[in-house]
């Protein structure tokens, strides 16, 4: 197959976005699709960025999120590229500019469209003018209008399927979770030269944080959390690797802790470095309640790092396992369970059941990934077609969605 992903965020930026669209492209060129990406430009793309089979679009910082961009024109050469391309479906993976594009792309050559709905924006409303243009009811009306027509919907959690839901989306909406890198050559974890390079031993207790540094992660919870965690673990540190618009504010919230020296911040690396800072972390630690697909975790799990979370419906179906990580209901519950953590690893102890985790490793593979994708997409060209050829045929969509749902999703009693 020929396929268009649409998407206003691709690498350089760094996002789960970025990643999963990232895996997706080398799954399906593995499966021996063609996949093109239709994204916007961005300064910090230099020559030895440039792959192929990716088409940039004119575009500018989105005003109320400058490290993010929107596409302000090409829909029309858009339309001529996909033609010489001659794309057999159309995956869009923004409500945005470039979303929009994919739409109309898809409606002029009368192919099949589908659709990736990543974000929940009630989360981040307090972008744009704090909060006073867009409520959050009005979330539902632009994403419901937005997936009208769509061929289908993918949802990467349950919990955004059950979004989707109450947003009365009409298109049919599967699950099938992001996937991942299982397997890491050995050559590939740097984390004892990290060791040497942060001024740590192999025998420090450390706490990872690794994403965007936002407010909306709630770090600064975590950093608070850390701080009651020192007197328990006077010598760990909290390593927080990435950056954004928070940062500062973190600083200064660590140093109003008066923890200054025991949190190192990292800043932005290459993610091809992170599965080394991963691997660096005797548990992963997150306050966020924003995450839909939650990469960071499952990324943290393939490197053998629990994960400690704050529950939600997404992380009840990751984490069943304290080998695999502990979830809390409140940001001073983490304090405990880091501590257990890491005083585990002083104590040479290994929590938990090791077959836990190596049990989920097979659902969050980005093999699994992209044959569920790719399974997907041949469904919706036979649905497509089929209605092309029968206006009065009508998609099942109970069993439409049975049939895709993927074992994270928990069957509901009604």
């Amino acid at each position: 197959m020929n396929i268009g992903l649409f998407t206003d965020t691709y690498f350089p930026q760094v996002s789960g976005v970025a990643t999963s669209i990232k895996t997706l492209k080398e799954q399906l060129e593995a499966q021996g699709h063609q996949v093109y990406i239709f994204t916007s430009t961005d300064p910090k793309v230099d020559e030895d960025m440039v792959e192929p089979h990716i088409y940039r679009f004119s575009s500018v910082p989105f005003v109320w999120f400058k490290d993010r961009r929107m596409t302000y024109r090409g829909g029309f050469q858009a339309l001529q590229i996909a033609k010489d391309l001659k794309l057999d479906i159309v995956h869009t993976q923004t409500e945005f500019s470039l979303g929009m594009i994919g739409k109309f792309v898809a409606r002029q050559m009368k192919i099949p469209i589908v659709h990736t709905f990543h974000t929940n924006y009630e989360d981040y409303l307090h972008y744009i003018a704090n909060g006073k243009i867009i409520r959050p009811g009005g979330v539902a009306v632009i994403a419901r209008n937005f997936m009208h027509g769509m061929t289908g919907i993918i949802s990467p959690s349950r919990q955004t399927f059950e979004t989707l839901q109450a947003y009365k989306v009409e298109a049919p909406v599967v699950i099938i979770p992001t996937g991942v890198k299982i397997a890491h050559a050995a050559s590939e974890d740097k984390s004892a030269a990290l060791y040497e390079q942060l001024g740590l031993t192999p025998e420090t207790p450390i706490v990872v944080s690794i994403g965007r540094v936002a407010f909306e992660k709630n770090i600064d919870a975590v950093l608070s959390a850390f701080a009651m965690v020192l007197q328990d673990v006077p010598t760990a540190k909290f390593i927080i690797v990435g950056d954004g618009p928070a940062r500062s504010a973190l600083e200064e919230h660590a140093a109003s802790l008066d923890i200054k020296d025991s949190v190192i911040f990292v800043g932005e690396v290459e993610h091809d470095d992170t599965y080394s800072y991963y691997r660096l972390g005797d548990v992963f630690a997150s306050a966020s309640t924003s995450e839909t697909q939650g990469i960071t975790f499952i990324e943290s799990i393939t490197a053998d790092t629990p994960v400690v979370a704050i529950r939600s419906e997404y992380m009840d179906d990751l984490i069943h396992d304290e080998n695999i990580g502990t979830l809390v209901d409140e940001p001073y519950e983490l304090v405990p369970a880091l501590v257990k953590y890491l005083q585990a690893k002083q104590a040479g102890q290994i929590l938990g059941q090791p077959d836990a985790r190596a049990n989920l490793l097979h659902q969050i593979d980005e093999k699994t990934f992209g044959q569920g994708v790719c399974d997907f997409y041949q469904e919706a060209v036979e649905i497509y077609h089929d209605d092309e050829d029968d206006e009065s045929a009508e998609m099942n969509n109970a069993e439409y969605v049975r049939s895709f749902l993927h074992p994270f999703r928990r069957e509901q009693n009604d």
